[in-house]
């Protein structure tokens, strides 16, 4: 899989050529007759756009707006508070649009309702919430649903890898978790502790990067997050296979890989898209590019349906 960036420079380059090429024939032209037509120029897009929410969501976002910025004159910022965060800004009325790695919950959209903001759905890819060891953890390479309820879960006791199985070493298990703000805590809450409490010692944050950093540096540690930051870190952590299922493009886009497999999304502003028509121009670009910068950047997209959805469903608010 090529790295997006590739893409960008490619096209890019072939952007200058073109345009290069052009210049040196409207030079040919202006040296004969005047051939200037202003009227077939297609109107600058202007603006600025703002959307905060999911760390998991972020480096699809993250690599879409590099590349749109590179041709375009919108002005894109897009902050990393974590979905439920995200939702926060997104109910004040501070943002256009909020990413999310879990489905809005009905007391947010409650919330959006009574705030008067009408909101549209848009699924951008799928993940696989990636459960990780440190490399030198040679015996935690599988494990069932059962096991991650008796390694997360708080139960009062002091969690030892022996505790989990007999064999395993009689060492205390290091726990990092992200924050209660991320819609993964909130998506392994769900399916994995079903609501229960998490184990208190767990490191908690809103910042993945805190989380690989807190495995790699201890043989006893565990911690999950999403798919795409496992794959940047795969030669220092080590992904858990669960109920022998490693997580993989062909095992998340199938929901083989159960129950981690799961929908990213972003939330945007129905108003936004009709007034504002550089979120419009935005989002087209979001939509259009979502799956191919989805799986360069280590997630898998959507079928080409549901993209196709969410484009007559933006046309019908511009």
């Amino acid at each position: 899989m090529k790295n997006w960036k590739y893409f960008m420079g490619t096209a890019m380059l072939g952007s200058a050529l073109i345009l290069g090429a052009c210049g040196d024939e409207a030079s040919e032209s202006a040296e004969g007759t005047d051939t200037t037509d202003t009227g077939s120029e297609e109107a600058v897009v202007e603006g600025s756009v703002v959307g905060d929410g999911s760390s998991t969501v972020a480096p699809i976002l993250e690599a879409l707006v590099e590349e749109y910025s590179a041709q375009s004159e919108v002005q894109v910022t897009v902050g990393v508070s974590g979905t439920g965060g995200g939702f926060e800004k997104f109910i004040a009325g501070t943002t256009d649009f909020s990413n999310a790695s879990r489905p809005i919950k009905e007391e947010e959209a409650a919330e959006l309702e009574a705030a008067g903001i009408d909101f549209t759905e848009f699924l951008l890819a799928y993940d696989g919430l990636t459960v990780v060891v440190n490399s030198e953890n040679d015996w935690a390479s599988d494990l069932t649903v059962e096991d991650l309820k008796k390694i997360w879960v708080e139960d009062g006791t002091t969690k030892m890898w022996s505790d989990i199985n007999p064999e395993w070493p009689e060492e205390e298990i290091v726990f990092y978790s992200p924050g209660t703000d991320s819609g993964t805590y909130d998506y392994f809450n769900e399916v994995i502790l079903e609501d229960a409490d998490m184990v208190s010692a767990a490191t908690l944050s809103e910042d993945d990067n805190i989380l690989v950093q807190g495995v790699q540096g201890d043989v006893n540690a565990i911690g999950f997050f999403g798919y795409a930051h496992y794959l940047a870190n795969q030669d220092t952590i080590s992904a858990v296979s669960i109920e022998g299922i490693e997580p993989n493009n062909e095992t998340i886009e199938s929901g083989e890989y159960s129950p981690l497999s799961r929908p990213l999304y972003t939330y945007v502003s129905n108003a936004a898209i009709a007034e504002n028509p550089a979120v419009y121009d935005f989002m087209k670009y979001v939509i259009e590019n979502a799956g191919e910068m989805a799986e360069a950047v280590g997630y898998v997209s959507a079928p080409q349906e549901e993209y196709d959805a969410d484009m007559e469903a933006l046309e019908a608010l511009k």
